[in-house]
């Protein structure tokens, strides 16, 4: 199977980066617990920044943001980070999925998350990464991240996850979704079968 990760994050080392590696981890160790193998390719859109501006103003992809591009639309899965500005998803990350074809998402599996400053952006998943995939016909997991400052190292509390908690449930999400998905389908049949099957997960 392939697993696709796509990283917003404007900086080396990143935490965008750091979360998209723990969620692309839980997932491939779910997957593998079933059986599966999994190839995992990593998109990191701060290398295809001068690329995507290229391709939107003359329409002309370039290999390496052809190569990107590809690796999205032809993958089992994909996990999706970014990090929040101005209360939204940022502008390359949004740059990115408007190059794609609408419909080349469709009935895929794709896990959410985003990172920022304070716990208080992290709704931004719900208002408008959510919504955006949910436009492209994607199946998107139950489980949305967000990791704030304040999350990397926090185990929770008796009300709620910590962040490694979160990480470990949305992975076994995207896992399910994506061992459950039809090797060979029509789109409208790939959809029906995945939203049956998120219908019926269930997580202890």
């Amino acid at each position: 199977m392939r697993l696709t990760v796509v990283s917003a994050g404007l900086s080396t080392p990143s935490s965008t980066r750091l979360l998209a590696d723990r969620l692309a981890e839980s997932a491939r160790d779910e997957l593998a617990a079933a059986g599966r193998e999994v190839a995992t390719e990593v998109v990191e859109l701060r290398e295809l920044a001068g690329h995507l501006a290229n391709h939107l103003v003359t329409g002309f992809p370039p290999p390496r943001l052809s190569a990107a591009i590809e690796a999205v639309t032809s993958a089992d899965g994909l996990i999706v980070v970014t990090p929040v500005f101005a209360a939204s998803y940022s502008g390359l990350f949004k740059s990115f999925f408007d190059v794609i074809d609408p419909d080349s998402l469709t009935g895929k599996p794709v896990l959410t998350a985003a990172t920022g400053g304070t716990a208080r952006h992290s709704l931004v998943l719900e208002h408008a990464v959510r919504p955006l995939f949910a436009y492209l016909r994607a199946v998107v997991v139950p489980t949305a991240v967000f990791a704030a400052s304040e999350d990397w190292g926090s185990g929770g509390d008796a009300y709620t996850d910590g962040l490694p908690g979160r990480v470990r449930r949305a992975g076994a999400e995207l896992a399910a979704l994506m061992a459950a998905r039809p090797a060979a389908a029509e789109p409208e049949d790939d959809v029906t079968a995945l939203e049956r099957q998120l219908a019926d997960l269930r997580f202890d």
